[in-house]
């Protein structure tokens, strides 16, 4: 099918994937509105791609080797073990990754759309309202524009996924996740080249390097814990939200950097607590999946269809592979509800198994714990099968293989 005018509602990592998709699709008109007037590169976070996804969606054309990466080789999983510098390892795993700065891969994506696109930054859509023929997009400055379909990949706030399914949203899991980068990336082990896992009774951290955008690394972490339940110590994190810089609850943050105190090794514990303030966020964990990616003229990608919680690693990965499906759809499909059809029988069901791993994936790594202090390489191994009901995902961290078709 050649033609139609499309509206992408988020204009991320997820939004500029939709774009290119559209566009090879064969699309007349695209609109990308991102509700962010700020450039988006600003967002440091790390990400992780498995070499052979990588690979997948190189030869999709939605990734490319000049796209600044670190590789990873393995994951190292340690416990605290008295005046050990790094630790006491307990597991470790072939790790096959390439990370990426996130700012800088939606650079590298923003500058793929096609100049015949339009990207409209510091574009809130308000809602959307489809009918029979269409999609009227409604803004918040109160411009209104008509579209023959409309993309929703506005995350998981997503006011398209709100006009598909009213009501339904992200379901806290929880717990949080408390994020940070830091420019001293002295003296990690392997020079760099593994991902660490620092294990610690309800919970864990993952570390690993990543480029910084100009040239040099970062160290990118992320900490899993259930926080405390006293009252006042936490927002209500049930309301799908994130704690940027700036808005951390003093008590809860002070209740991290106790925990790290205690129970890491005196080298991680150094690089988390010398993180910049200004680099270190918290990130309450979500499960989302809905019924169907496609309704009539209304189309979901990325988060905005399924949340999996973040021990995937795959959420990056999962938006750019919905593309790739939404394009091979379009090039198949005669009409829109082809399209959409095809689409959604080719990426609802992994989203539903992603969803679902991942659960499985945080209740052993943090909801119920086990002794990690117990542990050498073959009750890990053990355990590591267990939690993933006895498929071998060694690699894990997005590892396993989600082909959109």
């Amino acid at each position: 099918m050649r033609g139609g005018s499309i509206a992408v509602v988020g204009g991320s990592i997820a939004g500029c994937a939709a774009a290119l998709a559209a566009s090879r699709g064969g699309a007349d008109r695209i609109t990308v509105f991102e509700r962010a007037d700020a450039r988006l590169r600003d967002r440091g976070v790390g990400i992780g791609v498995h070499d052979a996804r990588y690979a997948e969606l190189r030869d999709a054309g939605y990734l490319a080797d000049e796209m600044p990466w670190a590789p990873l080789n393995r994951r190292v999983w340690s416990v605290g073990d008295g005046a050990a510098e790094h630790g006491r390892t307990i597991g470790t795993q072939p790790f096959p990754f390439r990370a990426y700065n996130w700012g800088s891969l939606w650079s590298e994506l923003r500058r793929r759309v096609p100049q015949t696109a339009t990207y409209r930054a510091g574009a809130k859509v308000e809602a959307v309202e489809q009918d029979a023929d269409g999609v009227t997009v409604r803004l918040a400055d109160g411009q209104r524009d008509r579209f023959d379909l409309v993309i929703g990949a506005d995350g998981y706030r997503s006011v398209v996924r709100e006009a598909m399914y009213p009501g339904t949203g992200a379901v806290y899991a929880g717990y949080i996740g408390w994020r940070g980068t830091s420019p001293d990336v002295s003296g990690l082990p392997s020079d760099g080249l593994d991902a660490h896992n620092i294990t610690f009774p309800g919970g864990h951290c993952m570390a690993y390097r990543i480029p910084d955008g100009a040239g040099g690394h970062r160290l990118n972490w992320v900490l899993y814990t259930v926080p405390p339940q006293a009252d006042g110590l936490h927002p209500d994190l049930r309301t799908p939200t994130s704690l940027p810089p700036g808005r951390l609850n003093a008590e809860l943050t002070e209740h991290l950097r106790a925990l790290v105190t205690e129970h890491f090794p005196p080298f991680w514990a150094a690089k988390l607590l010398s993180t910049p303030a200004e680099t270190t966020f918290i990130q309450p964990i979500y499960d989302l999946d809905v019924p169907h990616y496609a309704t009539d003229r209304l189309v979901l990608i990325g988060d905005a269809a399924s949340v999996a919680r973040p021990h995937l690693g795959a959420g990056s990965v999962k938006a750019l592979q919905d593309a790739t499906a939404l394009e091979a759809a379009w090039v198949a499909g005669d009409d829109w509800k082809e399209i959409l059809e095809g689409y959604h029988a080719a990426r609802g069901p992994v989203g539903t198994a992603m969803v679902g791993l991942a659960r499985r994936m945080g209740a052993a790594q943090v909801e119920s714990t086990p002794d990690w202090a117990a542990m050498g390489q073959a009750e890990f191994d053990a355990w590591w099968q267990e939690q993933n009901n006895g498929s071998d995902r060694r690699s894990g961290f997005g590892g396993h293989s989600l082909k959109p078709r």
